[in-house]
């Protein structure tokens, strides 16, 4: 078992370290994610924030140190339940563009045994929830604006009501009306729902907007952990200093 600040963690990551070729993707990371709390990971591209979500569902494999899942090591056998336990939303959606919405959404609903009615029941609520229309169900993705696919997307990741959500850049494409509505809309459903979200970003102002615990990687290592205000009184080194300072409009800036 890993050592573990969280009395209770979903997952945790104990000396974990990803290389792709030369490059350590994720290098030497220990870290807990707390069952029913919102974490944000950010950092500059290629920093690994990704990496760390793929090899929590073993997507990636790591190639030391130990990924664990409820407090057990996370092996092959196991990978199949996880995944079925967390949603999980990539960068771009990944909805399949030959598909409906309503079929996007049935895709492993029905692989499970869902009949269509069920499969409906669940749709509706969803669409309640995110407050997509019905009558976008029988749209394809590309008849969609950005918005509605991202709605979409988080649908299709809350169909089996996980208990875990993996959200990889959920509103990065967006313009920036349509992202701040829907900061607003995630953030709420993320407290009606109880959930483990787990989400990178690295837009700092977004990350402070939805978590008070954010991880900050740099070139695959954990830089600092803590709320925004953790990072302004007692930043961990330079390159933390330079990232506050690269980004504007953050909450409790001067104006």
């Amino acid at each position: 078992m890993p050592v573990s600040r969280d009395s209770d963690p979903v997952f945790s990551l104990v000396g974990v370290t990803r290389a792709f070729g030369a490059v350590r993707a994720v290098d030497d990371v220990s870290l807990d994610f707390a069952r029913g709390r919102t974490t944000i990971l950010i950092g500059t591209s290629g920093s690994g924030k990704s990496t760390v979500l793929r090899l929590l569902i073993g997507l990636e494999w790591p190639d030391a140190g130990e990924v664990y899942c409820d407090g057990e090591p996370l092996q092959r056998p196991r990978v199949p339940s996880v995944r079925r336990s967390v949603g999980y939303v990539i960068q771009d959606g990944g909805l399949f563009p030959h598909l409906t919405v309503l079929g996007n959404l049935a895709l492993l609903p029905h692989h499970l045994g869902w009949n269509r009615a069920r499969i409906r029941e669940r749709a509706l609520e969803l669409a309640e929830l995110t407050h997509l229309k019905e009558s976008q169900f029988a749209r394809f993705p590309a008849e969609l604006s950005g918005g509605q696919l991202q709605r979409v997307a988080l649908m299709r990741a809350l169909m089996l009501d996980p208990p875990t959500l993996l959200l990889d850049e959920p509103l990065g494409a967006l313009d920036p009306l349509v992202r701040h509505g829907l900061q607003d809309e995630l953030c709420e459903i993320f407290r009606r729902l109880g959930k483990t979200v787990i989400m990178v970003t690295h837009d700092l102002a977004e990350a402070a907007f939805f978590s008070d615990r954010l991880v900050l990687m740099r070139r695959g290592r954990v830089v600092q952990t803590g709320s925004i205000e953790d990072f302004r009184r007692t930043p961990a080194d330079d390159f933390v200093r330079g990232f506050l300072a690269a980004h504007r409009d953050l909450p409790g800036s001067a104006a």
